[in-house]
């Protein structure tokens, strides 16, 4: 898979730890920045990885700020980006296998870099089921909120 990877200055000191799980699960990663430590806007960034999933150019997106929640904010205004802030494997991985959740948000100051190196791949290696035999109930509900966002 691609992965757009995007962080403000807060997430930025985890950014290259993020990059390297990417690419250590397999996958290749796009970095659409910051690219320094210097203060930038996380919507800014959010903007860009959201755009990427929209226009196919990656599959999934993961986000750094401060605290992971204003990433996951933003990210959840944009149509077909499904954000979740996750600091524990559980979360990281049942956000993709139940909700289709397609982008990861963490803490940059909440989290460091050990944490870092197991929610990536827990994120990276899961994959929806909600179409798979006996995860109707599952589709049903992630349809329900594709309708919310149809209807917002």
């Amino acid at each position: 898979m691609k992965i757009a990877v995007g962080c403000d200055h807060a997430g930025f000191p985890l950014k290259n730890v993020v990059l390297e799980s990417v690419l250590a699960a397999g996958h290749e990663a796009i970095d659409v920045g910051t690219f320094s430590a210097d203060a930038v806007d996380f919507p800014d960034f959010t903007k860009k990885v959201g755009e990427a999933i929209q226009k196919g150019e990656a599959e999934r997106g993961i986000l750094i700020c401060g605290s992971g929640v204003g990433a996951a904010i933003a990210a959840n205004k944009m149509k077909g980006v499904y954000a979740s802030i996750c600091h524990d494997t559980y979360s990281a991985a049942q956000g993709v296998a139940h909700d289709n959740m397609n982008v990861l948000c963490m803490g940059g100051r909440v989290i460091g870099p050990e944490l870092v190196k197991v929610l990536v791949p827990a994120f990276l290696n899961a994959h929806y089921i909600g179409n798979e035999m006996g995860g109707e109930r599952l589709a049903r509900r992630v349809n329900k909120i594709k309708d919310m966002e149809k209807h917002s």
